[in-house]
């Protein structure tokens, strides 16, 4: 199979170079690895964003209780697949961006539970719906074992396309082959995750699942214009945006600098995302402040309009308004 298509344009090679400017940023101010509350927060974040793509119906707070061990009131299919959801990020680091029989196993553990055939390819023909129309009809089923090799032969031998392309050129062309009768979508995202780790580990701790959730439609609308054009250029450029958005974020979460009442906000906000969180948790982010003062700043977000306050005393909550 000839190698996938692409076009590197302008925008996809100032995208490559902005992205490598922050994991320069964060090299400078002290390296990759951001603290243990902002990893768990951005990897809740990760769980919860490829999973509401597919459909799970848990909220960030339920997710976060699942994981916590809390028992939570949901449909038993969504609790699983946060928890396969969870393994499957937590071994990132110990999967083989090139091989695949890593990618099937990765898969087995995504979909444990979930499909018959988890961790191994599909073997009946697909089309994938959007809404009530067929909007993908993937290869037959026969080609698939194929069509990944080649894809993988891909990844191995066009290095002289910046490793960061060619992990967006994976993500569209598996969900273009569509090798598993389920988990097509959250095994692409994984997948590029795991390929852009393998060369930079801060990509371990970097939420983009979650910004592509909130941009959900653009990256259906993407997918779709590929589709048509034959080649996986719009895809790419779309998922290197969103991928500068999440190093931003994280580059502003743990840059050192001016500590405000406006700033620890803006800096806990990055940390916990859209979830409700109390003064405990806000005072374990600034260590340095005394509870007074983290009282004053929640007081002075919720005057302002940029935190929502509920409860009473203990149990006072905050969340993003």
């Amino acid at each position: 199979m000839p190698a996938p298509p692409i076009t590197l344009t302008p925008a996809i090679l100032d995208l490559n170079a902005a992205i490598h400017r922050e994991l320069g940023k964060l090299e400078g101010i002290g390296g990759a690895a951001p603290q243990p509350l902002l990893r768990r927060s951005n990897r809740i974040r990760t769980i919860h964003g490829t999973l509401a793509i597919e459909g799970n119906t848990l909220s960030l707070d339920q997710v976060t209780d699942v994981l916590d061990g809390v028992h939570v009131a949901g449909p038993a299919r969504d609790i699983r697949e946060v928890l396969n959801a969870n393994r499957a990020y937590e071994d990132l680091t110990r999967r083989k961006p090139t091989a695949s029989p890593s990618l099937r196993r990765a898969h087995g553990v995504l979909m444990d539970g979930l499909v018959e055939d988890a961790g191994r390819w599909r073997a009946g023909d697909v089309g994938v719906l959007r809404g009530s129309r067929v909007a993908h009809v993937a290869p037959p089923a026969h080609r698939v074992p194929d069509l990944m090799q080649d894809l993988f032969g891909f990844l191995r031998r066009r290095t002289e396309l910046p490793w960061l392309i060619r992990a967006a050129v994976f993500h569209y062309e598996l969900e273009f082959i569509h090798p598993f009768s389920d988990g097509n979508g959250r095994m692409g995202r994984l997948w590029q995750q795991v390929v852009c780790v393998a060369h930079e580990p801060v990509f371990e701790h970097l939420p983009v699942e979650s910004l592509v959730r909130e941009n959900q439609g653009d990256y259906y609308a993407a997918l779709a214009e590929c589709d048509r054009a034959g080649e996986s250029t719009r895809f790419v450029e779309f998922v290197l945006d969103l991928v500068a958005r999440s190093l931003r974020e994280l580059v502003a979460a743990i840059r050192p600098g001016p500590s405000t009442a406006t700033t620890r906000v803006e800096r806990a906000l990055v940390r916990l995302g859209d979830r409700a969180f109390s003064r405990k948790e806000y005072l374990a982010l600034f260590p340095t402040i005394s509870p007074a003062t983290a009282s004053r700043d929640l007081r002075t977000a919720v005057e302002r309009g940029t935190l929502t306050r509920t409860g009473d005393k203990a149990t006072t909550r905050y969340r993003r308004t």
